[in-house]
């Protein structure tokens, strides 16, 4: 395989660190960009010494001048507590940070890959969701900053592949979780168990009968460095894990698998919470040949061992 230069925007998070290790060890060269709001230089501090890596802060919403073969766009806060924070920057990395990706791409002739989101189907009227599906969202809603930013990508996307002819591929991202998320992320996976590993009370919204699906960090990962390297395909592309677990199943499981003695408390359900989420994967089945590897039961083994660590560290 030749080796690339290829750039990572969002390096520093979560999904984008884990990345940086696989391309690095598939023998490319890396830049990470990232402006650290979400991100955190301690996710590849690992990789600091090696000469095929580079971590740039900038914000990308400022357009930025390099010479690379590959961009893998994943720069946006992704959890409601963190987008919703500041929503007009949320909306302004989605759509500037975009553009000035695209202009990037179109400049160097790189190939680009967007992250999008199954946030695109908002609360879908159908189930499970397909690529061809166009989604329920509320535009005015207080999450659009982040449904409609994630849109309007993918229409700057097939745009410039039409106008500019830009090698584009966009895939949609279900919820995924593993080590590396952020303590204060809010999203459900991290907060049952941090919430667990204190013994603290785990809230969950209305009678925790919404069904999610959780895909392990390394599936993504896989599948993202699959799509991009796919020829004629430019997607859009769901990648999650079709197993369906409602909150409340989750929830116990992790106080089952955490030892806790912690209490499952319930809450008023949240404004526009999706009531059901579940990829329909044929697709990426059928043209990148993949599949999700890891069970829930142990991705969630790997992923309680990193936040006792995290916890251990701020004790």
């Amino acid at each position: 395989m030749t080796q690339k230069r290829i750039l990572v925007t969002g390096g520093a998070g979560f999904i984008g660190s884990h990345l940086c290790d696989r391309l690095i060890a598939d023998g490319h060269d890396v830049i990470a960009l990232d402006n650290f709001f979400t991100g955190d230089k301690r996710n590849v501090i690992h990789l600091m010494d090696n000469h095929h890596f580079e971590l740039v802060r900038h914000d990308i919403t400022e357009p930025v001048m390099l010479e690379v073969d590959q961009i893998y766009h994943f720069a946006c806060p992704a959890s409601p507590v963190h987008y919703q924070y500041n929503p007009v920057k949320t909306i302004k990395t989605s759509v500037m940070g975009t553009i000035n990706m695209l202009g990037l791409a179109k400049r160097v002739r790189a190939r680009v890959m967007l992250a999008s989101t199954s946030e695109v189907y908002g609360d879908p009227k159908e189930h499970p969701q397909t690529e061809s599906y166009w989604g329920n969202v509320n535009p005015i809603g207080e999450r659009s900053c982040y449904d409609e930013g994630k849109r309007v990508a993918e229409t700057l996307m097939m745009d410039y592949h039409r106008q500019n002819k830009v090698d584009v591929k966009i895939i949609r991202i279900f919820n995924t979780y593993g080590p590396r998320m952020a303590v204060n992320d809010g999203r459900v996976v991290s907060n049952f168990i941090i919430q667990a590993l204190q013994n603290q009370d785990i809230t969950i919204y209305g009678e925790g009968s919404q069904t999610r699906s959780f895909q392990y960090i390394d599936d993504l990962v896989e599948a993202s460095v699959k799509m991009m390297n796919t020829e004629n395909f430019i997607g859009p592309v769901n990648i999650g894990n079709p197993v369906e677990f409602t909150i409340l199943e989750l929830a116990e499981r992790v106080i089952a698998q955490t030892g806790s003695a912690s209490k499952i408390v319930k809450k008023p359900l949240p404004k526009d919470d999706p009531t059901q989420r579940k990829p329909d994967i044929s697709m990426a089945s059928r043209r990148l040949d993949w599949e999700p590897q890891v069970r829930l039961e142990d991705g969630l083994v790997k992923t309680i061992s990193y936040f006792e660590e995290v916890l251990k560290r701020r004790n």
